[in-house]
């Protein structure tokens, strides 16, 4: 089984809409048996809470359901649990080294995306931009996906 866990601050927009999309897409390819999926954020704000109603608009246009999805903070046995670390930002990235070492690969999801402009996903709990977050979220879930499924041979 791959473990994967997306990454943000908060966890109510950016890493359960990766959660979500990634669901999907592995669901599609015949791999749910295969990947187990997780979201988590570096603060416990939002703690027990449902995603943001801008990624439930987002994912509901795009025909992806986010059923089961509830905000959770990171712990510490998460970085020893899971095989990729996928952070939204930089800041999430330097939230997780404070954490400790991990036993998994951690970077950025946008890290696989090569003709991406930017490779920080923005937060849109401040931008209001769900839509574009959604486009770079899709290509960078589709890039992981196809990562995993050649280093496992999936």
């Amino acid at each position: 089984m791959v473990r994967v866990l997306f990454v943000c601050l908060g966890n109510i927009c950016r890493s359960p809409m990766a959660e979500a999309v990634f669901r999907n897409l592995v669901k599609t390819e015949g791999l749910a048996e295969e990947i187990e999926i997780d979201s988590a954020g570096i603060s416990g704000w939002h703690a027990g809470e449902r995603p943001h109603y801008g990624t439930i608009q987002v994912l509901s246009k795009h025909g992806i359901s986010h059923d089961g999805i509830y905000s959770r903070q990171i712990q510490k046995n998460d970085l020893q649990t899971f095989d990729y670390i996928v952070a939204m930002d930089e800041e999430n990235i330097e939230g997780l080294r404070k954490l400790g070492v991990s036993k998994g690969k951690v970077f950025r999801l946008l890290d696989l995306v090569d003709n991406s402009l930017t490779k920080n996903v923005p937060d849109p709990y401040y931008t209001g931009n769900f839509d574009q977050v959604y486009d770079l979220i899709e290509r960078g879930c589709e890039a992981l996906l196809r990562k995993i499924k050649e280093e496992h041979c999936l």
